[in-house]
């Protein structure tokens, strides 16, 4: 079994492709784009694997996308973004999250905590937050959502939110906080143990940081 780890999958959004030189570089329509994030997904998640989606996986949970959560395999775990009508920046967005719960997610929370492989034997896991925004950083100018960002008490991040904005970026007390976004990944979730390996390159300094 294999944890994987995603974001910002933005099915059914057309706007989306005007507003993302890459994606819509990649998908000449959004009918492309949800088939090919849906093949993408089940082309590497096996049925006994669990997937946490890191938020706006859709936009405002509108049937005709919500009805691809089915399609994709493995057990799914939802972190709410701004976008899914179940976040709780939204207006009685808990009251939608039976909506999630029933297309196919196994869970909708908030936040979570986990923790990432050991990558030497006897070598502790390494423990991570979730959630939807980065410690710092936003798609647009300015950080937005303040009031539901993580505090930075050392612990790595990770995240989506910002799309193309950046990879990687170690905040002003030297935590490392990682963008699963799809933008990033080859429009697809990314392996607990690739997730590990790179957070200790980083931490190492062997590879670039991609910072934006």
């Amino acid at each position: 079994m294999t944890t994987w780890f995603t974001s910002d999958q933005h099915f059914g959004h057309g706007r989306l492709l005007e507003l993302s030189p890459a994606r819509g570089a990649a998908f000449p329509t959004v009918s492309e784009m949800n088939a090919r994030l849906v093949h993408n997904w089940n082309s590497v998640v096996q049925p006994d694997d669990t997937v946490w989606v890191l938020g706006d996986v859709d936009m405002h949970g509108k049937d005709a996308t919500l009805a691809l959560i089915d399609q994709l395999v493995g057990t799914k775990i939802l972190i709410a973004g701004n976008h899914d009508s179940c976040w709780a920046g939204m207006r009685d967005g808990w009251k939608n999250r039976d909506l999630y719960l029933a297309a196919g997610f196994n869970a909708v929370m908030d936040f979570a905590v986990t923790t990432l492989p050991p990558l030497r034997p006897q070598a502790p896991a390494t423990r991570v937050l979730l959630s939807h925004f980065p410690y710092a950083g936003d798609s647009h100018d300015e950080d937005r959502y303040a009031q539901f960002r993580l505090r930075d008490e050392g612990i790595p991040l990770l995240h989506g939110h910002v799309h193309e904005s950046f990879r990687e970026r170690r905040t002003k007390k030297g935590t490392w906080h990682i963008n699963v976004g799809v933008d990033w990944w080859d429009y697809a979730p990314v392996s607990a143990e690739v997730l590990a390996q790179h957070l200790d390159d980083l931490r190492r300094d062997r590879v670039t940081p991609i910072t934006g």
